[in-house]
Formats: structure tokens, sequence, C-alpha cells
């Protein structure tokens, strides 16, 4: 079950550059400067994000480190607590944050059409069967979601299910 987000997490999670820097630091630890490079964004805009995430615990910094010129570094890693939260009533900004960081990191897979898959369906269901639908993906996701992240490549899943009301 997850608990509902404070405004400061729902608001930290209504940000495509932030959910794309969670994700970048899902499997290892990246300094900032590391993030801005994957991003293509400025290293001091990156860094307010870095700090916000950090705030409100979606990262938390490792042990410090020394760069190539002797700089000290400080590399960040996800802690996965955004798959433990509802957003609920903050939901519609944080949906689009989603759906901007998938556009975004979408458009990095030009040359990668084989490794997309996309599936798209209408359904007509009753309100239980609705119900029986999210709670269905929503354990398979779970499922996944708590499995050993350190084998295997990566692959990202985005997942949109909503009511169709352009068919009513």
């Amino acid at each position: 079950m997850r608990r509902p987000a404070t405004d400061a997490e729902a608001k930290a999670l209504a940000s495509g550059v932030r959910l794309r820097i969670i994700r970048l630091c899902l499997d290892r630890a990246l300094t900032n400067k590391e993030i801005a490079e994957r991003l293509g964004a400025n290293p001091a805009t990156v860094l307010h994000h870095v700090r916000t995430l950090v705030a409100t615990g979606f990262l938390v910094p490792q042990e410090e480190r020394r760069g190539p010129r002797g700089a000290r570094e400080v590399p960040y890693l996800a802690t996965g607590k955004s798959w433990q939260l509802s957003v609920g009533e903050h939901g519609a900004g944080t949906n689009q944050a989603m759906l901007e960081a998938f556009q975004q990191e979408f458009a990095l897979l030009e040359d990668q059409a084989e490794t997309v898959n996309f599936a798209r369906l209408g359904l007509r269901l009753t309100p239980q069967e609705w119900q029986e639908l999210q709670d269905r993906f929503q354990a398979l996701l779970d499922e996944y979601a708590h499995r050993d992240r350190t084998q295997g490549r990566p692959y990202s899943i985005f997942l949109a299910m909503y009511e169709d009301r352009s068919r009513d």
C-alpha cells in the first residue's frame, strides 16, 4: 500500500527533470556533473533539482570522493521512495511530469525502435473490472520493482490507464 505524498514530495515529483534524475540514479550513484552531462543540462540547474530530491528523500548522498582533478564530488543514489507514494490530489502535475520525462527519454531511442513495445487498447469495463485491472497491473509492477536491480539490462515501463471520455 502506498502512502499519500506530502505537498513537498508531490511538488518534487511534479518535474520531468527530477523524474529523469531519479531514474538516472536508480542503478548507480552519479555526481551532479555526471547527471548534468547525461541530461545535457547546466550543472547549476541540475544541482537545484538534486538538492530538492535530497531534501525530500528521493536521492541520498553517497560517500564523498575525489574527482579526476582532486575536486570534491558527491554521488547520489535513488532511494526508490517514489514508487512507495501515491500522489492522489497532486496527480495532475505529477502525471504531466511523467509524460514529459517519458517523451524526453523516448526521444533518445530514435535508433532503437526494436527495443520499444507499444500497445494500445480500448475497453469497456464496469467499475469493479476497472479496479481489478488497476490492481493487477499494480501487483505486477510491484513484483518487478522489488526484484534485484543489480542484474540484467535496464528497461523502463510507461503505463497510462484512463477513462476515455472521447468515446462516450
